[in-house]
């Protein structure tokens, strides 16, 4: 065989694998990680569904400028950093571009881009306060004795951590979540006295709203930056060549505008990609003192803030099971001895309990009842995110408690009730002295598991406001990204301690029962 044609056969079985490589680089999809729930005027769905808002643009323009396709990945803002760890055929994810500010902690795990953003921190307020706020300095100025302002925050962001400090800190009733949207809203039905905000979210529902003013000017500047992988320094210098590409071009200042967000601040971005990034270092007295680099931790803190939401935990599972226990326990009896027109009600009140998430069920009770009340009736509800908590944990739970009611009064046999009806009992009493205390002793094991379950599901209620163990822990495991493994720890341990002791009571008390029944038999 000629050795030019054997050569001539080795370069094309060599370089056509490098040439298809090459080829599915180009095609591989630039996947960026977002959270459409955060809304306009970042990422929105449009009236025909399409997704549509200025990062979105940004991605495009990012994919066209690196020869890829835009992909977005969806996933909850507060955790999209850990899907850059994840392969991209896992849900993993290229960049975070979803509004994401310059911070150090990320800065330490996730190297950022050059920012492609300046913005600021707004205070929002409703145009009718009864009692308005007219600057920051209000915030710690409390309604009347006793009560402080409400503030409506974004869990894990800037605006979150400003208000923690020293200017506000306790002064103030931070509440957080996850939903910019919905924090929003409460400030337009009153519900909230205020919102802190980035100026993109803020400029947008401002100028969307009808009820809705910034009370001072916007403060403490910042950036957003795109996230990138440790090790990704080409990815980064490519998308850093974009940035400056476009805002030198205009694409840009032409998306911002298109979104109502160019304003004097983003004439300082052209500055900043000449500029050395990111601009801080970390500071002497945030390492630990042995040279490392760590930063210090105060255990004491972190330790006093999850003991405070595990008590507040404990309030609502000791407050709401025993509400749960008692209307269960009515409508297992109406289920077994009540007429027809009482049975099916109530079994369509325990079908859809269960057959519904907890979640919703908190969702419509603390955001869409009182809204329907107060634009239907003209009827304003208490606005106290503790009582709904507790009001909808013991709700949910009455259902299933019913059912384990209903088991134990059905498994007494009807001979019993006879008996007693022809001792001379009227039947309420028949019940209360015969029949459900022998029910009682046989529904002990599922109910004590329901009150175990309580305390976990508890954790639901971050989406009305109130910060409880597991919403604590997100809290502080976002300013503490280096801690999730001891945060992750403690918690748990935090739960077991609340729930184990109930089921060293219940196995005791199950043991009592027994021994009084079989004495009295």
């Amino acid at each position: 065989m000629n050795p030019r044609w054997l050569l001539a056969a080795l370069a094309l079985l060599v370089g056509a694998p490098a040439h298809a490589q090459d080829k599915k680089d180009e095609k591989r999809p630039l996947r960026w990680g977002t959270d459409p729930t955060g809304g306009a005027p970042y990422v929105y769905k449009d009236k025909d569904g399409n997704f549509v808002g200025f990062e979105v643009e940004l991605a495009e323009y990012f994919a066209k400028e690196l020869k890829r396709e835009s992909k977005m990945v969806s996933g909850d803002w507060d955790k999209l950093p850990e899907l850059l760890g994840k392969p991209a055929g896992d849900d993993g994810i290229d960049i975070v571009l979803n509004g994401y500010e310059l911070r150090e902690d990320l800065e330490k795990k996730y190297p950022s881009t050059r920012p492609y953003y300046v913005y600021k921190l707004a205070l929002i307020i409703h145009k009718d306060s009864a009692d308005p706020i007219t600057g920051w300095s209000d915030l710690n100025r409390e309604k009347q004795k006793g009560v402080k302002r409400s503030v409506g925050v974004l869990g894990g962001s800037v605006a979150h951590e400003y208000l923690k400090g020293d200017d506000f800190g306790d002064k103030i009733d931070l509440k957080i979540n996850p939903d910019v949207a919905t924090v929003i809203g409460l400030v337009e039905q009153k519900r909230l006295d205020a919102t802190v905000q980035d100026t993109p979210a803020a400029l947008y529902y401002i100028k969307t709203g009808k009820d809705l003013k910034l009370a001072d000017e916007p403060r403490k500047s910042g950036f957003y930056v795109i996230l990138t992988r440790q090790n990704d320094n080409e990815l980064r210098d490519q998308l850093n060549a974009a940035i400056k590409k476009g805002i030198k071009d205009g694409t840009f200042k032409a998306i911002y505008e298109k979104y109502g967000l160019w304003n004097e601040d983003q004439e300082r971005l052209l500055y900043w990609t000449e500029q050395p990034w990111p601009p801080f270092a970390v500071k002497a007295e945030e390492t630990g003192g042995d040279g490392s680099g760590q930063k210090s931790v105060n255990w004491n803190r972190l330790l006093n803030d999850l003991l405070k939401a595990a008590g507040m935990t404990v309030l609502l599972a000791v407050a709401s099971f025993p509400l749960a226990m008692m209307v269960g326990m009515l409508v297992a009896l109406g289920r077994v001895y009540g007429p027809w027109l009482v049975r099916f009600p109530l079994g369509v009140y325990v079908e859809v309990l269960r057959g519904t998430p907890l979640l919703l069920q908190l969702y419509c009770m603390f955001y869409i009842v009182p809204m329907l009340a107060a634009n239907h009736l003209g009827v304003t509800l208490p606005n106290n995110p503790l009582w709904y908590g507790i009001l909808g944990l013991a709700i949910n739970y009455s259902a299933y408690e019913a059912e384990n009611y209903r088991a134990g009064l059905l498994a007494i046999p009807r001979g019993q009730m006879e008996a007693a009806l022809a001792l001379g009992m009227n039947p309420l009493t028949a019940l209360r002295v015969v029949i459900v205390p022998q029910a009682a002793r046989i529904v002990i094991p599922p109910v004590t598991n329901d009150f175990i379950a309580l305390f976990k599901d508890t954790s639901v209620c971050s989406v009305i406001l109130i910060t409880e163990l597991t919403r604590k822990y997100n809290e502080l495991y976002n300013f503490n990204r280096d801690l999730v493994v001891q945060l992750a720890f403690i918690t748990a341990g935090l739960y077991l301690v609340m729930s184990y002791p109930l089921a060293i009571a219940a196995r005791v008390m199950e043991k009592r029962l027994a021994t009084a029944g079989g004495a009295q038999r």
